[in-house]
């Protein structure tokens, strides 16, 4: 089931929505989506991951949000409520961001944070 109102979840930029287009336009495959999820690491607890998906998990929220579906996982949802995906191309690199309200500290790195209420398990910031 399809969930017509992604703000609740996860919000794409229009850049993020531009980006995603661009990279899977020659894609055959109508179930492709992104996957974003939060797994324990990094220096503040928890870490960021995205990849392009072949297709949902049963388990998953499944989003569509400008056209893109996203796909959230179950044990991601509550740390990832509210955020927004951007893209962002700087003279310091490319690369898809995760504006997260649930976060209360971040690791210099930029993809580890903490929640209020859990701060996984931290481990050193290496990429």
């Amino acid at each position: 089931m399809i969930d017509q109102q992604p703000t609740t979840l996860v919000s794409l930029t229009d850049a993020a929505v531009l980006k995603l287009s661009e990279l899977t336009k020659e894609e055959t495959n109508p179930e492709v989506g992104l996957r974003v999820y939060v797994y324990s690491g990094g220096c503040s607890g928890f870490r960021y991951g995205m990849m392009l998906e072949d297709a949902p998990t049963p388990e998953d929220k499944i989003l569509d949000v400008s056209g893109i579906k996203v796909y959230v996982d179950g044990k991601s949802v509550d740390l990832l409520s509210g955020s927004q995906i951007d893209y962002v191309d700087t003279l310091m690199g490319a690369g898809f961001t995760v504006n997260n309200p649930n976060a209360v500290s971040a690791c210099g790195c930029g993809s580890s944070f903490r929640t209020a209420d859990d701060t996984g398990s931290p481990k050193g910031c290496s990429h």
